[in-house]
């Protein structure tokens, strides 16, 4: 299984936000939509960033409650990994556990056209590792 099939599944849909919004307009948005990551964006390149609930958390142990009316873009990781939609389910399990993140903006020919979680991933080879299985099951039953 790779990228493409994932997105296939859950869809391309991107929640993002300009990196000159507020940390408290981050941590609102990514509350409402329940989610744990939001991409950077800032119109001249695919992801110019990323912001995770834990960068809030880090900004505001460090700089108290006043850090989320500070703009995004001061506690976003600006060095984003990315990958593509011919990744496979095991390279990004790969990737993600050697990086130590949990999402990955997906590009292809300069745009962002989706994400991928470590849930993503994992319920991905989970499902196919059932499938495997099942069917070593079923050829056990038959033989």
């Amino acid at each position: 299984m790779n990228v493409d099939q994932i997105l296939l599944l859950k869809g391309r849909n991107v929640v993002s936000i300009e990196a000159d919004r507020s940390l408290g307009e981050a941590a609102r948005l990514l509350s409402e939509r329940r989610i744990g990551a939001v991409v950077v964006v800032d119109g001249r390149q695919p992801v110019s960033g990323i912001l995770s609930e834990r960068d809030i958390v880090r900004a505001i142990a460090a700089q108290g409650a006043r850090a989320l009316d500070e703009p995004v873009s001061r506690f976003m990781t600006g060095e984003v990994v990315t990958c593509t939609c011919l990744h496979s389910v095991n390279e990004l399990m790969e990737l993600m556990t050697q990086q130590k993140f949990r999402h990955v903006p997906v590009v292809e020919g300069g745009q962002l056209v989706g994400i991928i979680s470590i849930g993503d991933v994992v319920k991905q080879h989970v499902e196919a590792v059932e499938a495997e299985s099942q069917a070593i099951k079923e050829y056990i039953a038959t033989a």
